[in-house]
């Protein structure tokens, strides 16, 4: 290698001539070049350079880069930036690689965030070259928005590899995207690639880093050894993906193949719902399905439920959604991760009742004794208060036109919305575990049964620890069929139980309730009134 320095007067080993600052990160500045021996364009990236690079003699550093690279480039062709030079420039290293298509993707978050689906997209692209490289035993180690080109129609083409790879050096370029394990001076390996993966996705669906830069390399990795990282708001389907590959420990990072199965059902369902507004969560559909066959599908994607055996709960996510259609069931309060009620696409009104009437059959009781406390019986609906509203509850019509009784101090916690007209309005309260999931479909399938039956099916043996109560029982309310069912799970080491009810009001549209307290709790008096209230009280907006 050359030595070199450098200013934008001069060429790079005598040979590079620089034109513009494509990128700019802690530690890393992209240009586009031009090699003026060849008059080809380039690209050239001055990256600081790593302790264990400074230690290597220079020709082995360009050698080992430079293969890696062309390495990578023969099992992903078109989707590597191939090195052709290396130039050492004091502290700092010049890679030289062909001019990739498109522009880097820290320059395309320069303009704000990108909804899930195209951060999707993306991301599948670097998950690709990422699967390929750790194939061939090669790590990254180095990932970050800047070593990232996408182009216009969604090819993506990652730059990078060699500089830090699998070494114990802690990252010294874009620190705020190293892993834990990287901040403290653990090393590298796929694991520290998902991490970065999974803070690249981050901050497209969300508009910021998951991990802002501090200013300096150690007090960075400090931040991201250190400070709890929110949960996404805008990943909607995403979020489940996004928060396993955040996992601090490497053990417990949702692996690869995962992600993968994760960010192509997603695509899948983009594709047969051209029309799906990208503001909101999706309507899940599976593609096999006959296309009139929709149901309300739900995950809760809130919440970093990857644990353990992350594959099982990826599964459950994504590719438990065997029928879809509905708006995803996603909230901000403890909801449980579950299925939220799937219900009939034909109205079928019981004429001897009255729309008013809730039906007499209660939830049922779990059949397990590992169910404890929350086993028992759980509240009539049919139970009838004298006050209405009772005490310490109020009368809440929402924007949308439903109204339902809730307890004093709740309110939407959240609200989202899809382009048929369908809904979904999570309430509850600060402070307070419970909530009630109000959703409305306009595009809703037959026997509702059968649909919970699917549900529980593809909910088994997840990591939440998913266990149905009872039996999956056809109901009638207010006048309409529909369907129960219940269950426990677990979010965040908390023991929760949910009872889900749907029905319809119309050909192919309906409501679905969903109720959702730790078990523990599930048979106090104050538990007990509040989903009795709700279900006698509440009123659709279109009933």
């Amino acid at each position: 290698m050359v030595k070199v320095q450098v200013s934008t007067d001069e060429l790079v080993a005598g040979r590079y001539r620089l034109l513009e600052v494509v990128h700019h990160e802690e530690g890393r500045e992209g240009w586009h070049g031009q090699d003026v021996e060849s008059e080809r364009p380039v690209t050239l990236t001055r990256s600081r350079l790593p302790a264990h690079l400074r230690e290597e003699a220079e020709l082995r550093t360009a050698v080992r880069i430079t293969r890696e690279s062309e390495a990578l480039g023969l099992v992903c062709p078109g989707r590597v930036s191939v090195v052709v030079d290396v130039v050492e420039d004091k502290d700092f290293l010049w890679t030289v690689t062909a001019r990739p298509e498109g522009v880097p993707l820290s320059a395309l978050l320069g303009h704000g965030p990108v909804d899930y689906v195209r951060a999707a997209r993306i991301g599948l692209g670097v998950l690709d070259v990422l699967g390929a490289a750790h194939q061939e035993g090669i790590t990254h180690g180095d990932l970050s928005p800047g070593q990232v080109w996408v182009e216009e129609r969604g090819g993506v083409t990652v730059a990078g590899f060699g500089l830090m790879g699998a070494s114990a050096s802690p990252r010294v370029t874009a620190p705020s995207y190293a892993s834990p394990e990287q901040a403290r001076g653990e090393g590298g390996g796929p694991p520290t690639d998902l991490w970065a993966l999974g803070a690249i996705m981050y901050e497209m669906v969300e508009g910021r880093p998951a991990i802002r830069d501090r200013g300096g390399l150690e007090a960075t990795f400090r931040a991201v050894e250190r400070l709890p990282i929110r949960a996404p708001l805008s990943a909607g389907p995403l979020s489940p993906a996004i928060q396993g590959l955040l996992r601090r420990d490497p053990v417990e990072r949702v692996p690869e193949s995962v992600v993968r199965e994760a960010l192509t059902r997603i695509l899948k369902a983009e594709l047969d719902e051209d029309s799906m507004p990208t503001e909101t969560l999706p309507i899940f559909r599976d593609l096999d399905a006959p296309p009139t066959r929709r149901v309300w599908g739900k995950v809760p994607l809130s919440r970093p439920v990857l644990l353990g055996g992350a594959l099982a709960v990826t599964v459950v996510c994504f590719a438990g959604l065997t029928a879809a259609g509905g708006l995803s069931e996603r909230g901000t309060s403890a909801s449980g991760p579950a299925p939220s009620p799937m219900v009939s696409a034909t109205p079928s009104p019981t004429p001897s009742a009255s729309p008013s009437t809730v039906p007499q059959q209660a939830p049922s009781t779990s059949p397990s004794p590992s169910s404890s406390s929350s086993a028992s019986a759980s509240p009539s609906p049919s139970h009838t208060l004298t006050e209405d509203p009772p005490t310490g509850f109020f009368r809440y019509t929402a924007p949308q036109g439903f109204s339902v009784e809730l307890p004093k101090g709740w309110k939407p916690v959240r609200t989202e919305s899809s382009a048929d007209g369908s809904y979904r309005v999570t309430l509850g309260a600060s402070g307070d575990p419970r909530t009630l999931v109000v959703t409305y479909s306009t595009q809703l399938t037959s026997d509702p049964v059968a649909v919970w039956r699917e549900v529980d099916t593809s909910l088994r043996g997840g990591s939440i620890a998913y266990e149905r109560l009872g039996d999956i029982r056809a109901v009638t309310y207010q006048g309409y069929k529909g369907a129960d069912m219940e269950w426990l799970s677990t979010n965040d080491g908390v023991r929760e139980r949910t009872f889900g009810r749907g029905y319809l009001i119309g050909d192919h549209e309906g409501f679905s309730l969903r109720w959702t307290t730790p078990a523990a709790d599930w048979d106090t008096t104050a538990d007990r009134a509040a989903l009795t209230t709700f279900l006698r009280t509440f009123k659709g907006g279109s009933q």
